[in-house]
């Protein structure tokens, strides 16, 4: 919707003395003072500023996959992993992809083919690099394959769960350590009348994976986790964001305690990110990604939503941040720079300064219900949208020490250069 900007109007002292001046320089008939009368209207509506143009990542390169949708990525020292979505043109997304990203070009070094998948969705190494874990998300075949990482470009599967509460589909796993303890933390698919729910695996045995706890939650799906000092955040759609101790202040992995529930606008609670501020040390806001109905390489829609985590017992959207016939999927974030990275599908990647107070701002700076608007408050910094091949449609993005890459359905692995304050 295009918006028109008001029209300015004088302000009454500077009328009247205007006014004044003039009557004073043409003379009065009887030398009294004249008496201006106001207009009924006198408040002083500025002009909204016009954000600067963000710029764009300085591309480097692409490693090209043409026969399968690029899933998500992972990167950790000079290898990145992809997984792979769906069906395209009858090739099953079955495969994760190994890439040497040692120099500028990702090259394809080997695949991984997982036994009867048609979806690998998220793939994650564990934090000292021994173990890697894929999502599958495959009716009746779903589950979850644990590799060794000992030769970080040759996985060796230990195990690849069948049956049970995850036979219809892991839409995501992340790992997460809590209190020295690896888990998988699985986002179930609703199927055959079954509710979605939120399975967690003990991984300190990885060929004999352990649930610790399993529950039904999410309207109609759980679509993602996030997991830090003892704290997991569930993105469960439209029941919103769910807060729950698991270990910081009485709970634990096998008997989370709810502190706390945020509903974002919209709904549609996709992914999130607890945001850590070295700067400020501040730990007060959520990004929160909505990811709306879309159609592979031409259209998406949802918003990056701002939550303010102060009280978390009663947490509060502050802010928000679109694209205009585009919508964000999944974040990584630089803290020690305060930007995040959102992939945006059809929109690319989009660079976002979240660092400071997202939550202030001034009135022409926010939206109609009264929530900041990141873009009008000069937030968004860059954006990327490939080099070369026409339409994207960035599924994740990826920021670490090893560089900035984003994985495109439609083209394969992106590698950019990280954006700079």
């Amino acid at each position: 919707m295009i918006r028109t900007r008001p029209r300015p109007r004088v302000s009454t002292s500077l009328l009247t003395a205007l006014l004044a001046a003039a009557l004073s320089a043409c003379g009065s008939s009887d030398g009294a003072p004249t008496e201006v009368t106001p207009p009924r209207d006198s408040t002083v509506v500025p002009l909204p500023p016009v954000p600067p143009t963000p710029g764009t990542l300085t591309h480097l390169g692409l490693g090209a996959v043409a026969e399968r949708y690029t899933a998500e990525v992972w990167v950790r020292g000079t290898t990145a992993y992809t997984t792979t979505w769906g069906n395209r043109a009858g090739v099953r997304g079955n495969a994760v992809k190994i890439w040497d990203v040692s120099a500028a070009q990702p090259q394809l070094r080997d695949s991984v083919i997982v036994a009867s998948a048609t979806t690998t969705g998220d793939v994650q190494l564990s934090d000292d690099g021994s173990l890697m874990l894929v999502a599958i998300e495959s009716n009746p075949n779903g589950g979850i394959a644990l590799y060794s990482m000992s030769n970080p470009r040759a996985p060796q599967l230990i195990t690849r769960t069948t049956g049970g509460e995850m036979q219809y589909g892991v839409h995501t796993a992340e790992l997460a350590r809590v209190n020295g303890v690896l888990y998988a933390f699985c986002a179930i698919d609703p199927a055959n009348g079954v509710p979605a729910r939120l399975v967690v695996l003990d991984l300190s045995t990885p060929a004999t994976p352990r649930t610790v706890w399993s529950q039904p939650m999410g309207s109609p799906y759980i679509h993602d986790v996030f997991v830090r000092e003892g704290l997991l955040f569930t993105a469960e759609w439209n029941d919103g964001v769910g807060i729950w101790d698991i270990g910081a202040q009485g709970g634990s992995v096998s008997a989370p305690r709810l502190l706390g529930r945020a509903r974002t606008v919209g709904g549609q609670v996709h992914n999130i990110w607890w945001l850590h501020d070295p700067v400020t040390q501040s730990k007060r806001y959520l990004l929160v990604g909505q990811e709306g109905p879309g159609s592979i390489g031409s259209t998406s829609a949802g918003d990056v939503h701002v939550v303010d985590i102060s009280n978390i017992a009663a947490p509060v959207e502050v802010a928000m941040y679109a694209v205009a016939g585009a919508g964000t999927h999944n974040f990584s974030v630089d803290e020690a720079q305060g930007l995040a990275y959102a992939a945006y599908y059809n929109g690319g990647v989009r660079v976002l300064d979240v660092r400071g107070d997202l939550g202030s701002c001034q009135t022409a700076q926010k939206t109609a219900d009264g929530r900041c608007d990141l873009k009008k408050m000069s937030r968004e910094r860059a954006t990327y949208a490939g080099s070369g091949v026409g339409a994207v449609y960035v599924w994740g993005v990826h920021w670490s020490a090893s560089g900035l890459f984003a994985s495109d359905m439609l083209h394969g692995l992106w590698r950019m250069a990280p954006a700079t304050r």
